[in-house]
């Protein structure tokens, strides 16, 4: 078989082409320390590298919504900590109203604490965290609570002006939590709309109790259902306690995910340095071969044959 100059050179030329391309790509990768720089390079694993980053991206907003809600759910129970403080002052000072021997004095003092301390309640149930109120339920730019007063500056009752929600939060695909915000339950209503019964006539009925000395009232039916309403909060800051151990139990899921997807597109995506570096090596003696056996072929002539 006659094998013409025109097919030596134009094999030569393929060959030179496959090889200088095989050192551009090994050079690119090892210039970025990436596997695939662009989906030509290779179409499946740039459709799983996407599909990776995608999912990694997800895992981070969730992580973000976590965090967030984990934060929320601390600051509300900081909040309840300090209600509860307030509460068992509130039962010491009922509990020196009710023992019958303080005098007027005495009362007006007591009484005057246990105002400060019943307004110092619904500050805490104000609490705001990032802007956001932490107990009005859905409306949490609104500040929920408030207290009642009557021309003497006696407490009359509590208002809320929240909504009987609590928020959502998405913490993972198909997986939602439902934050505790939901304020009206701390009034914990027990009456009508007509003859209301719950914690801001409570402390109307106390702040009565010590106004008139009625001792027997303190001692019986006011500590009586001072410890069912203080109980509620115990009740719903358990709740919360609850679902905080749920969403610390979320966020190591989440971060245990991250690592997970981060690891496989690093093993798709990210450069084996050492051993491309030897590859890349052996390319350029492959192409060095390859333009010094180019080098001889071109510089055949005629008369190399005529010798």
């Amino acid at each position: 078989m006659r094998i013409s100059s025109s097919m030596v050179y134009s094999d030569f030329l393929s060959n030179l082409s496959v090889n200088s391309n095989k050192v551009q790509k090994t050079m690119s990768q090892l210039s970025s320390s990436k596997q695939v720089n662009k989906s030509s390079d290779d179409p499946l694993a740039a459709s799983q590298i996407m599909n990776l980053k995608d999912l990694i991206s997800q895992n981070e907003s969730d992580a973000t919504t976590i965090s967030d809600s984990l934060t929320w759910t601390k600051t509300q129970d900081s909040a309840l900590s300090d209600i509860n403080t307030a509460m068992l002052r509130i039962k010491t000072l009922i509990q020196s109203s009710a023992n019958g021997t303080s005098g007027t004095d005495e009362f007006k003092a007591n009484k005057n604490e246990i105002q400060q301390n019943i307004e110092s309640i619904v500050d805490s149930l104000n609490t705001n965290y990032g802007g956001k109120y932490v107990f009005a339920g859905q409306n949490t730019t609104t500040q929920p609570f408030s207290v009642e007063k009557d021309d003497n500056g006696d407490i009359t009752g509590i208002k809320y002006s929240g909504t009987a929600d609590n928020l959502s939060r998405e913490v993972s695909k198909g997986t939602t939590v439902n934050l505790v915000t939901d304020g009206s339950q701390f009034l914990d209503e027990s009456g009508t709309t007509s003859n209301p019964q719950n914690l801001g006539t409570f402390f109307n009925d106390l702040v009565t109790a010590l106004n008139n000395g009625d001792t027997n009232s303190l001692s019986g039916d006011i500590m009586s259902k001072f410890e069912d309403y203080r109980q509620n909060f115990v009740n719903v800051r358990s709740k919360m306690g609850s679902l905080e151990n749920r969403l610390t139990s979320v966020q190591s899921r989440n971060e245990t995910e991250n690592t997970n997807l981060t690891d496989s597109l690093s093993d798709k995506q990210d450069v084996d340095v050492a051993s491309k570096y030897i590859e890349y090596t052996n390319q350029m003696a492959t192409y060095q071969a390859t333009m010094a056996m180019g080098t001889k072929v071109m510089q055949t002539s005629v008369m190399d044959y005529m010798k």
